[in-house]
């Protein structure tokens, strides 16, 4: 039965819980506010839509490129010795964009694609370390994910009204500079924590793949590759319908709706303790999320609209959550950051498709065909956990799981793996 938010409050009274999800949080706070506040900041300077786009672009798919490899640093070398480089580092490049400004085309790109490289994997370190903080408890560690989700939702709706508070009060050269600062201490707050110094990756088989050497996780990237693209393709989607409804202000309404879904969503499903594969639970879910995502394709007016952004909202944070628990059980032993990471940089390449597919949508297509590019990503995402079914009903060799212990630094045997097998 359900442990209700009394469970919430279990976790984050375990010791460094709560320390650990804050300075996590802080810490992605760059990354979670990047696009919008390159955007500000080159449009201030001058800047037109188009460079502005492409700076973000940059961004987005350097942050891409660095997440997985950084995550396999991790896995390698421990937190403390990559996160917190990599912050300053990260920091670094969007101190060289504030102060240098526009002018030089190729520093500006430089600087960006510096700081979307470094941006710390503080996001699937701290999925790394919740079974060590709560003791290997499955039932804790699978509420933690929920709990993880749910702080994402507010991360990326509070994130982008500080930006907006920063720029109003000093300037966007001085937002750049206030959030990166924030995202060192942040993960500062991580990396000098006792979990974080302690922790140490399971031993691994050398393999140039890394994660994704596990069928089961692949067949996971595939499907939320699309679950992203849903999501991304619902941005532009709802900026094309707010054109129409009366601008900005009902934009707003309909992602803070989203939002507000996600969150009712992630809280009611990390409250109850499921039975059963998560995968196939992960099915179940990702087929009401495509659900939810049909009827935007209708456009009502903008109370219902809104009320079908709630509703197309309640199953995000679950299916990310049940993702959490999917890649722990398919990820090789020794390379649970990494699988992590693949799963944030799968899902942000995927919203960054669907954002580029929604466009063209819209402009031949009206709105109904953005949400119709939504509405196809669910469906989409859906049929790939169908059609992988027989790869994710077994969690895989190597693959370890929530109430095993990446941190054991005996190599004992575990059930299933030989001492000679380990990844």
């Amino acid at each position: 039965m359900g442990a209700g938010v009394s469970g919430y409050m279990d976790i984050l009274k375990a010791p460094h819980a709560a320390r650990l999800l804050t300075g996590t949080l802080v810490g992605r706070l760059p990354n979670g506010v990047a696009h919008i506040a390159i955007v500000l900041f080159t449009r201030a300077e001058g800047g037109s839509y188009t460079l502005a786009g492409a700076l973000a672009a940059v961004y987005g798919l350097t942050t891409a490129a660095g997440q997985p490899l950084l995550g396999r640093m991790v896995d390698l070398h421990g937190q403390p010795r990559v996160q917190l480089p990599a912050a300053v580092l990260s920091a670094f490049g969007m101190a060289v964009l504030a102060v240098a400004g526009i002018d030089s085309l190729a520093l500006a790109y430089a600087a960006v694609a510096v700081a979307g490289f470094f941006t710390p994997p503080l996001e699937g370190g701290l999925r790394a370390l919740w079974p060590d903080v709560l003791g290997h408890r499955q039932d804790r560690v699978h509420r933690a994910y929920a709990m993880d989700a749910i702080a994402q939702e507010v991360m990326f709706t509070v994130g982008p009204l500080l930006v907006t508070l920063l720029v109003w009060l000093m300037s966007p050269a001085a937002a750049l500079l206030v959030v990166n600062a924030l995202g060192i201490l942040g993960a500062l707050s991580v990396v000098v924590s006792g979990p974080s110094r302690a922790w140490r990756s399971a031993p691994r088989e050398a393999h140039w793949l890394g994660a994704l050497r596990s069928p089961g996780l692949l067949a996971l990237l595939g499907s939320f590759f699309f679950v992203g693209l849903a999501l991304g393709s619902i941005t532009v989607a709802a900026f094309a319908y707010a054109d129409d409804r009366g601008g900005d202000a009902v934009y707003g309404w309909f992602m803070a709706a989203l939002g507000l879904g996600a969150l009712i969503g992630g809280v009611a499903y990390g409250a109850r303790d499921w039975a059963g594969a998560p995968e196939r639970r992960l099915r179940v879910i990702t087929g009401l999320l495509a659900l939810g995502y049909l009827p935007l394709m209708l456009t009502p007016g903008v109370p219902a609209m809104t009320a079908l952004g709630v509703v197309s909202g309640l199953f995000l944070a679950p299916a990310i959550a049940c993702a959490f628990i999917v890649v722990d059980r398919h990820a090789p032993r020794g390379t649970v950051t990494e699988a992590f990471s693949w799963l944030v940089t799968t899902f942000g390449v995927g919203a960054a498709v669907g954002t580029a597919a929604a466009g063209p949508a819209v402009q031949f297509g009206g709105t109904t065909a953005g949400f119709a590019v939504a509405a196809c990503g669910g469906v989409v995402a859906l049929l790939v956990l169908l059609a992988t079914g027989r790869v994710l009903a077994a969690p895989g060799h190597g693959a370890h799981d929530a109430s095993t212990d990446e941190n054991d630094r005996s190599g004992a045997v575990e059930p299933g793996f030989s001492s000679g097998h380990r990844a």
